[in-house]
């Protein structure tokens, strides 16, 4: 029988909330070893925070590029609201300004080799596993990894 996300998976993976500051996630991450927490809202899985997203030199902001053009201003992609969504991810304060809201997911019953495709192909390093819509686990490549090397 092949093995599924809920084989492999972390059961029941620390969570936050939104309104929690950066700080407290990456001390969080820090002391438990862990490299992403999903973010929920009650019960709801609404985002995920990873390392990535708390360490801010790998924020890269596009500044907007103006060209003067006939004694006028026009603004050169990327647009202003990218530039504040960039910004704001670097200087954000709460998990819900840093987080990557609705997450690739998956189900606890998807294959191994499944959820390895999609991860390759979505370029996630881990994903949350929900039974229905409730989260009970996460999987990293590594929990991936050590399957196959559990497998042989």
């Amino acid at each position: 029988m092949e093995r599924t996300a809920r084989d492999i998976m972390t059961a029941d993976p620390r969570t936050v909330v939104r309104e929690l500051p950066v700080t407290d996630a990456a001390r969080l991450m820090a002391e438990n070893r862990i490299g992403a927490l999903p973010v929920l809202d009650g019960t709801k899985l609404v985002g995920i925070v990873t390392e990535g997203d708390l360490i801010m030199q790998e924020v890269k902001i596009e500044f907007p590029t103006y060209i003067h053009l006939l004694d006028g201003f026009i603004m050169y992609p990327p647009s202003t609201a990218k530039f504040e969504s960039e910004l704001k991810k670097a200087v954000g304060a709460t998990v819900g300004d840093v987080m990557t809201g609705n997450p690739v997911t998956v189900q606890a019953d998807t294959t191994v080799a499944d959820l390895a495709t999609l991860m390759v192909d979505r370029e996630v390093s881990r994903v949350p596993v929900l039974d229905g819509d409730k989260l009970v686990g996460i999987v990293s490549k590594s929990d991936i990894v050590r399957s196959l090397v559990a497998g042989e």
